[in-house]
């Protein structure tokens, strides 16, 4: 989007940005177009999303991000800050939602991204970075070992 800040520029002409509303049908396709986003997300209606968009950027606890190249979004994803009373204090960041285009994926994107998300996570005093990958992902759970993160939880959710 012209006129939106440059967060960092990363290789091939690719810089990360604030995520804006008018991202929000290329975010959701890029959703969408993921294994499980394919059965969890729809582009079919985009309200939702835009309530979500709405409270994420009001939030100064949160930050969505996109890679784009010119006027393309190639990639997304969002660092939440999380304030807490164990690690006696410590702040952590939880990155979630990471998605690279599919054309775009294995050329160093991704470790780009990430690198970026654990670098402001630091910045922002964080004393860990920590994210949740579905079991079925395997891909990604090794993307995310090279990167250094270690499986150290068993992870649990709840539907409501």
């Amino acid at each position: 989007m012209g006129g939106t800040p440059v967060l960092a520029e990363l290789t091939d002409g690719v810089v990360l940005r604030r995520a804006h509303v008018d991202d929000l049908p290329t975010l959701v396709r890029l959703l969408v177009a993921d294994q499980l986003g394919a059965r969890r997300d729809s582009a079919d209606d985009l309200a939702p999303y835009e309530r979500a968009f709405a409270a994420i950027d009001a939030d100064p606890a949160q930050l969505l991000v996109v890679a784009a190249t010119g006027d393309r979004v190639v990639g997304m994803f969002q660092l939440t800050v999380i304030p807490g009373l164990a690690r006696r204090g410590a702040r952590r960041a939880q990155i979630e939602a990471v998605r690279v285009a599919e054309d775009l994926r294995s050329r160093g994107l991704g470790a780009a991204m990430m690198r970026w998300a654990v670098d402001e996570a630091r910045r922002r005093g964080c004393a860990l970075v920590q994210l949740t990958s579905d079991r079925t992902r395997l891909d990604a759970h090794r993307f995310y070992e090279r990167l250094g993160f270690v499986r150290s939880h068993e992870g649990f959710k709840l539907t409501l």
